[in-house]
């Protein structure tokens, strides 16, 4: 699973305000023809990454280019359970990367469009926010 090799501070606070607006950096297609683009801000987890980066390369047989445009780089507690609230926060217990409106997050290049797109289409149904698929122009799918 993705995760920081090291962190200043084991916790942090979760803060979902920075989520809100668009984003404005990462919203391009940078490396590959074929993208999947967040339309909605989120938390996506390493599992979830990695879920969706699996489907990708399992639908294009190992062929082709892609790039996982994002990382968990936020650590998100929890407490045990049936605990009695005080003694602390709980321990880290997952990794997530937050997503705003207009991230690119997979990239891909090297396969056919119609096989692109399948795969594009079965990433974005292992994410919990909505996507769509982009192209570079010259490109058709």
């Amino acid at each position: 699973m993705l995760q920081p090799k090291r962190t200043k501070y084991r916790k942090q606070m979760k803060q979902a305000r920075h989520l809100t607006g668009v984003e404005t950096r990462g919203c391009t297609l940078d490396f590959g023809d074929w993208g999947l683009q967040a339309l909605e801000p989120g938390w996506i987890t390493n599992r979830q990454i990695e879920a969706a980066r699996q489907a990708l390369t399992r639908h294009v047989k190992r062929g082709g280019k892609i790039w996982t445009k994002i990382f968990p780089h936020k650590p998100l507690t929890k407490k045990p359970a049936e605990t009695r609230q005080g003694s602390g926060k709980g321990a880290p217990e997952v990794w997530v990367a937050e997503i705003r409106a207009g991230r690119i997050m997979y990239e891909m290049t090297g396969v056919a469009a119609d096989i692109a797109k399948g795969a594009l289409e079965r990433a974005a149904s292992k994410l919990p926010i909505k996507t769509k698929i982009v192209w570079r122009s010259g490109n058709l799918l």
